[in-house]
């Protein structure tokens, strides 16, 4: 089998196609006059203070991450077309040099997508890579560079969080960790005022400069620890993002199948959902955030990306907590089968088996 230049997951037919020529020739149309700026139409319903800066960010051992924000950073102000250019360049360099980090992906893929070629996977796992050198460009102009994303999102399932909003219900919001994660963050912002629960890096000054970026974006940030600040947010009744799609054992967690394979599951949600009123319960839907556009942006075009947020999950939490995470595992499962390379495959995530830890990835 030959395998194509690029994965693509939506293929149109030979009478849909057109030619790459009359494709760069389409422009996007200007942005009119004084319509609103991301900035400008940005919801929240706090100001996170930023964290301070420590002195010991300046030891040796942090010039490396210094000397790699020093480089990156001028970047964004590029146009987004070479962005796109270099995030790809980026992705494939990773590619080839982050061994372990490649050798995982392909297990991942060869667990879920067990039916396709060899080849295919490959080509799937080369996207996410470039996927992910694409959504570092597009976090650090989502931190510092908002405006330039205005225009670019479309949205469809908003009504399921405004009527429960409108019921005086909070939301928790249900993502996923795709590769354009913080952006997802901004967008939604731009329909509703968003908290998210976060785990603190390992390295502190990786840490500050997520923290610290993110404070532009969403309202509150919730530690995984700080039940209190959570259980203020939904007393609130505020939306809450979180992300149970990775593997972080069975100690808060049963194992459930994820693309048909059992997995570790935290089941935070279904204990999330069980805080609040007993007259107005958190309604539980889940996110996907979508890059239309493909990675080699044509000349005069912007992106495009879309949000899709499905109906509330009924009858949830039920009294089987196997049951409920298979649940959320299948929702997020079809969500991320829209493109499966926007997804953070890079992560061990069937790394605990029922007994503990796997030797699936040695």
């Amino acid at each position: 089998m030959k395998a194509p230049e690029q994965y693509d997951p939506s293929k149109s037919s030979s009478k849909n196609h057109i030619s790459p020529s009359i494709q760069q020739s389409i422009k996007s149309p200007a942005i009119p006059t004084g319509t609103p700026t991301i900035k400008q139409t940005h919801k929240r319903t706090a100001h996170s203070e930023k964290k301070p800066f420590q002195k010991q960010f300046l030891l040796p051992k942090y010039w490396g991450i210094w000397l790699l924000f020093f480089i990156m950073l001028p970047m964004m102000y590029l146009p987004l077309r070479w962005q796109f250019w270099l995030g790809r360049k980026l992705g494939i360099l990773c590619y080839k040099i982050a061994g372990s980090r490649r050798h995982d992906t392909l297990i991942n893929l060869k667990l879920a997508f067990p039916e396709k070629p060899e080849a295919e996977r490959e080509l799937m796992a080369k996207q996410v890579f470039v996927n992910q050198g694409i959504g570092v460009f597009e976090t650090l102009c989502a931190w510092f560079r908002p405006d330039v994303f205005t225009r670019t999102v479309s949205i469809s399932g908003l009504q399921h969080i405004v009527n429960a909003q409108k019921d005086n219900r909070p939301v928790i919001l249900l993502g996923a960790h795709y590769t354009m994660l913080d952006l997802g963050g901004l967008f939604c912002a731009q329909f509703f005022p968003v908290d998210c629960m976060y785990r603190t890096q390992n390295n502190p000054l990786l840490d500050w400069f997520i923290y610290n970026g993110r404070t532009s974006i969403f309202g509150k940030q919730i530690s995984s620890r700080d039940m209190r600040s959570l259980v203020s947010s939904i007393k609130a009744g505020h939306v809450i993002w979180y992300s149970p799609d990775q593997d972080y054992g069975l100690k808060q967690g049963v194992m459930a199948p994820f693309f048909g394979v059992p997995a570790a599951t935290i089941t935070a949600s279904r204990r999330m959902a069980k805080l609040g009123s007993k007259d107005h319960p958190p309604a539980v839907m889940a996110l996907h955030t979508y890059r239309q556009t493909p990675d080699n942006l044509p000349r005069g075009k912007r992106p495009h990306y879309h949000l899709t947020i499905t109906p509330e999950l009924d009858n949830y939490p039920s009294n089987n907590e196997v049951a409920d995470a298979t649940r959320v595992n299948e929702v997020l499962e079809g969500l991320i089968r829209i493109d499966p390379t926007q997804w953070m495959w890079f992560h061990r995530r069937f790394k605990h088996g029922p007994n503990g830890r796997t030797n699936i990835y040695k």
